[in-house]
């Protein structure tokens, strides 16, 4: 659907060096109810690129992900992150890159299943805009919108 628009993505060149992001978490009635920054560091280590999230959250919370990317092919990719149930797959077509995962979410001493449908698209070599639908037993609970910038 993508494979032709410009710019390409080149994933592991975006996300080498640092990189800032903006996003809000909205619920299914569209309610903004979350928003946050993040600082990501990205790096190659051995055969894997390692992007280290910390998020602040408005709520002056603060969180770490850190992400173990491979790549698996031309345009495709797997990951791991201590709060990702196995393993993400994402596959890229020309500025845009598919990646799903499911994401254990803690609420209130629970941890749910929350699968994650994450599409990012480049707007330029230095801005990504990255949606994502959140789902529980295929039911959308709400959306992700993040802002990437590279530094």
């Amino acid at each position: 659907m993508y494979k032709n628009e410009k710019p390409e993505f080149d994933l592991e060149q975006y996300f080498t060096g640092k990189t800032e992001a903006w996003g809000i978490f909205q619920k299914r009635s569209g309610e903004v109810v979350k928003r946050f920054y993040v600082e990501i560091e990205g790096k190659r280590v051995g055969d894997e690129l390692v992007l280290d999230e910390r998020f602040s959250y408005s709520d002056g919370s603060k969180q770490t992900r850190i992400w173990r990317l491979k790549k698996n092919g031309d345009k495709q990719w797997s990951g791991r992150a201590d709060d990702v149930k196995g393993t993400a797959e994402g596959e890229i077509a020309g500025n845009a890159f598919k990646w799903q995962y499911v994401l254990l979410l803690p609420v209130d001493g629970t941890t749910y299943e929350m699968h994650m449908d994450d599409w990012m698209y480049m707007v330029d070599q230095n801005t990504l805009v990255n949606r994502t639908k959140m789902s529980k037993f295929g039911i959308e609970l709400g959306e992700v919108s993040i802002f990437f910038r590279r530094k």
